[in-house]
């Protein structure tokens, strides 16, 4: 399993995508914590609410490879028959996307240090934004990697991808509307409301259950989806 991450995260760092996803996301959070840093007053919580959506574009560019280059470059069979199992093959792919995401979180943590030099504290509401970004980018990675399963054309992967994250996005909105089981269904799943509630401050262990979870189905249907095309496949 780490070894498979170590080679996929290796993958990332050799090709400019990484480089350059990571340097859109870090301008994107500078773009957004700029007027607030020129008002006088630094506050983070505001610019990890606001720039969570941008997840939904940059996530599945990251993700978009990850299984679909094997599949179609005909390594899928070797990684299939490899002595590791399935299951930590497709979490290794997990870990090393999300490490990169991880890069991401780490570099802007100069922000919250800026917000430290000018009021002179870490708030809770700071550690809950944190807390939700980190379990949102971890849900969409995990759907990234599921997306990537599903087709051996990457641009293919990234539009799945973003389209489920993007429904799930917007899916309280409408829950109203549609009502009924669908409109409660909806409302369960989306992320925008939960993930409101951590830069609220709030750490419910709901909604922390409910990232794990989403988290680890997806990657359960993701194997799923291999061992399919491998048994279908003989």
């Amino acid at each position: 399993m780490l070894a498979v991450a170590r080679k996929e995260i290796a993958g990332y760092f050799k090709s400019p995508i990484a480089y350059v996803l990571i340097g859109v996301y870090v301008l994107i959070m500078s773009i957004y914590f700029h007027p607030a840093l020129k008002a006088g007053y630094g506050d983070f919580v505001d610019v990890l609410g606001d720039i969570g959506v941008f997840l939904i574009f940059i996530i599945p560019i990251l993700t978009m490879r990850i299984l679909a280059e094997d599949k179609k470059n005909g390594t899928e069979v070797l990684l299939l028959t490899s002595p590791t199992s399935l299951p930590r093959i497709v979490i290794g792919k997990f870990l090393a996307t999300f490490t990169v995401f991880l890069v991401i979180v780490v570099i802007s943590f100069i922000y919250p240090l800026i917000v430290v030099i000018f009021e002179g504290v870490i708030t809770i509401q700071l550690v809950g934004a944190y807390i939700g970004f980190i379990l949102l980018g971890a849900a969409f990675c995990a759907v990234g990697v599921f997306s990537s399963s599903l087709t051996e054309n990457q641009i293919i992967a990234a539009v799945i991808s973003l389209v489920i994250m993007f429904a799930m996005w917007i899916a309280d909105q409408y829950a109203a509307t549609v009502g009924g089981v669908l409109g409660g269904i909806m409302e369960w799943i989306s992320v925008l409301s939960r993930y409101k509630v951590f830069t609220d401050g709030l750490l419910t262990l709901e909604n922390i259950v409910f990232f794990l979870s989403f988290t680890a189905l997806m990657l359960y249907l993701t194997v799923r989806v291999i061992e399919r095309r491998r048994w279908v496949q003989g």
